[in-house]
């Protein structure tokens, strides 16, 4: 509903929203967003993708166009069977199932309202994992990539990259690649994305051949790092959980992680004992977990000037959604460790460099081949953090904040940073749902900088066309 109020224009009601003061009724109720609201709930649809009826699809696609036939289709069919992680996990008794998983061809579906619809452009993301999965002995994306160029006798597109020239009779696979941290956004989240255009659209646009850097994106020179990112944020501690949670309770549990350090190269745990001393000593005045809303000015923030206008909403007040999980005190010890390491070494430490008193009850941690060695990483303040992943629904073991004074995992808002969400954006539901919604999502900085492409396209492309 926020989008539907022009910039800065929201009504006070959503802001009382976000900051818990009133209910989602009473929000979506009050005279001065009630319209906003319903248009709001009669545009959000909820379907399956391969399961809700193709008939009731192009009902809903067919009311929204209302006619119109040069319009631009953007989404990302499901990935996990492109998924590398995903891969990596996948047993030989798993190689007939995956073989077999339908999940391969959902972008069919995609493929499907393209046939049916024909739009002027389409915007399609996937993972990276999608330029090197077969499926039959042969790659996926040679498929999406034949499928996608022709999809009815008649109807064809051309399929460009944003961030290389040329179309896809010269481009490689990797120049689909759009790797977010050089434009902008404070993360290393590589994804593959497809620009197609219409051909008849393109032989209408001169543009693409006389002038083809017009239509790509430039990369920034200055990349955001995860300390920028996160600057002005209040410090929190984390929460302890199976026992009985006090700020003193967890001093105590970070004041015990020195004793455990044997057992690893005595410089390295000389270095990351000076670490944890002042961070001890840091971690003093780090007294709350975080709220739902906290009263807070953000006049001291280090960030450049763009993220500040970005990122920030004076009105707002303050920061939502910026409280702490809950973690055991073993992974108290871990995460005080594996920061204070990332601090004093400049990397995030490998499991196979823990102390052998903070290794993980599993059974092949000691072996020399240890799957996902980096199981705990930290998010180092001077560069873009990895990629935000859903995952991060489950715990926090692969998103450690990058300050060893606050021992903990980010929290929604942090990884919305990282996300590049604007402050006053409200993730709805519990805590894991509101996880999942980030890091299922397209970073909006990136979503915005392609709109912005995908936009002086379609005017370039309806000028040439309106002419007689």
């Amino acid at each position: 509903m926020f989008r539907r109020f022009p910039r800065g224009k929201a009504p006070d009601c959503y802001y009382d929203h976000i900051r818990g003061n009133i209910t989602r009724e009473q929000l979506f109720s009050h005279p001065d967003a009630r319209n906003e609201a319903a248009e709001s709930l009669a545009e959000a649809k909820n379907a399956e993708l391969g399961k809700t009826p193709p008939e009731e699809i192009d009902r809903w696609i067919s009311e929204a166009l209302n006619g119109e036939q040069d319009w631009v289709l953007i989404g990302g069919p499901p990935c996990q069977a492109y998924s590398m992680a995903g891969r990596s996990r996948r047993t030989r008794e798993d190689i007939e199932k995956f073989e077999s998983d339908e999940k391969h061809f959902l972008y069919k579906e995609y493929l499907r309202i393209i046939q049916r619809f024909k739009p002027a452009v389409f915007i399609m993301e996937n993972v990276k994992g999608m330029l090197s999965s077969t499926h039959g002995g042969g790659r996926i994306f040679e498929r999406i990539m034949a499928d996608l160029s022709a999809p009815n006798e008649g109807l064809e597109y051309e399929i460009r990259s944003l961030v290389s020239p040329g179309d896809s009779t010269t481009l490689k696979p990797a120049d689909f690649v759009i790797e977010a941290e050089r434009f902008g956004v404070p993360q290393g989240r590589h994804r593959v994305i497809l620009f197609g255009i219409r051909s008849d659209v393109a032989r209408a646009t001169p543009e693409l051949s006389s002038d083809p850097s017009r239509f790509s994106l430039g990369a920034e020179n200055l990349p955001v790092s995860v300390g920028e990112a996160l600057s002005g944020l209040p410090a929190l501690r984390s929460r302890l959980s199976k026992e009985s949670d006090s700020h003193e309770a967890w001093l105590r549990a970070m004041r015990e992680t020195p004793k455990l350090l044997t057992g690893i190269d005595p410089r390295a745990a000389e270095a990351v004992r000076l670490q944890m001393e002042a961070a001890a000593l840091r971690a003093k005045s780090h007294e709350t977990a975080g709220a739902p809303f906290i009263t807070h000015d953000f006049s001291q923030s280090t960030l450049r000037p763009r993220l500040r206008r970005w990122f920030l909403d004076e009105r707002l007040g303050g920061v939502i959604q910026h409280e702490t999980r809950s973690h055991m005190r073993s992974d108290i010890h871990r995460y005080f460790f594996a920061s204070a390491y990332a601090k004093a070494i400049r990397v995030s430490p490998k499991v196979t460099q823990f102390p052998p008193a903070l290794l993980p009850a599993h059974g092949n941690v000691r072996s020399d081949n240890v799957p996902f060695a980096d199981r705990f990483r930290v998010q180092l303040a001077d560069y873009p953090s990895s990629t935000v992943v859903a995952h991060i629904a489950k715990d926090g073991h692969y998103f450690i904040h990058p300050d060893p004074a606050q021992c903990r995992s980010l929290t929604v808002r942090e990884a919305a940073r990282l996300q590049t969400f604007p402050d006053n954006y409200y993730f709805a539901g519990n805590k894991t749902q509101q996880y999942t919604q980030v890091g299922n999502a397209v970073p909006p900085w990136l979503a915005r900088r392609i709109a912005t492409v995908v936009a002086d396209f379609m005017h370039a492309a309806g000028k040439r066309q309106s002419r007689p």
